[in-house]
């Protein structure tokens, strides 16, 4: 594919893997942030680099661009109107990747123009500081299938990120809750690394979580069963190393507000819609609710 102007929105884990991919295929990659940073850094495992891309803190000194990635948590949403509204030509495709079931209603307000394309990552990646994003494993992205789908996967597609598009994006989204629902928020409360789900009693817990939320997806008309919910927590246990963290971990580490009400939230809601009890994932949401965004210690 000829070379492609792309903005990445955000400068966090999933920002930069995006910013690294975007710029190994071959594209002039700009990353609109709110803190500047001289240069971006990718550490991997393949070794340390510095990624040369343009950093813009202003939306009003951006020209036309060809893609707009959205990489920031659902929360930080409306904190990019100003870039959406600047960069929105109607003709270059917003690329919502994020977590949970909500990709297009999270940019619903924001009156785009544009096609938007629903996009999931796969990525252990943290941003230690700005401009500095340790990627521990190679990236896999799943996006919407169609015509816009399959022109993400030509765009961006090469040995550090591999994208794949799916005839069933709502049952991939809640697939990949399913990852999400029970190491996340209790990363978060317990400041631990993935080490503690392999704890007999934290499995336990992990297990009663993802049954409720298997029950919950299938009732909306997802294609989950509880191998689904089984085969997620054998590859926490089996597959990913313990001191790997999560992104709730990293962000009440680092002060921020997490993604709960975006994740466990919708679960719970949807519960409600239909009339299914989560008492679990209900007490994990009164839990992440109740913490208070302070900086503290990595763990």
């Amino acid at each position: 594919m000829a070379q492609q102007r792309i903005a990445v929105i955000g400068s966090g884990g999933i920002g930069g893997v995006l910013a690294e991919a975007a710029h190994a295929a071959g594209h002039l990659v700009t990353m609109c942030v709110r803190t500047s940073f001289d240069r971006l850094t990718l550490e991997t495992p393949d070794g340390t680099a510095e990624i040369p891309v343009s950093v813009a803190t202003d939306p009003g000194g951006l020209g036309e661009v060809d893609w707009i990635l959205l990489t920031t948590k659902v929360q930080d949403v409306p904190s990019t109107a100003g870039w959406l509204q600047k960069l929105d030509n109607g003709r270059a495709p917003v690329v919502v990747v994020q977590n949970g079931v909500e990709h297009r209603e999270s940019v619903a307000g924001m009156g785009l123009q544009a096609p938007v394309l629903p996009a999931l990552i796969y990525v252990p990646a943290e941003r230690v500081r700005y401009g500095h994003v340790v990627r521990r494993a190679p990236a896999t992205m799943q996006v919407e299938a169609g015509e816009l789908g399959t022109r993400f996967v030509e765009l961006i597609s090469d040995a550090k990120l591999t994208v794949r598009t799916t005839n069933d994006f709502h049952t991939a989204a809640w697939r990949k809750m399913l990852t999400n629902l029970a190491p996340n928020p209790i990363t978060a409360l317990t400041l631990r690394r993935l080490d503690v789900l392999r704890e007999p009693d934290i499995q336990e817990l992990s297990e009663g979580v993802l049954t409720e939320a298997v029950e919950v997806a299938r009732a909306e008309g997802a294609r989950l069963t509880l191998e689904d919910a089984k085969r997620v927590l054998a590859d926490y246990v089996e597959k990913f190393p313990p001191t790997n963290g999560t992104s709730m971990l990293y962000d009440r580490v680092a002060g921020l507000t997490t993604e709960h009400e975006h994740i466990t939230g919708p679960l719970v809601r949807a519960a409600e819609r239909h009339n299914i009890p989560v008492p679990l994932n209900r007490t994990l949401l009164a839990l992440m609710r109740a913490l208070r965004p302070t900086p503290l210690p990595a763990p």
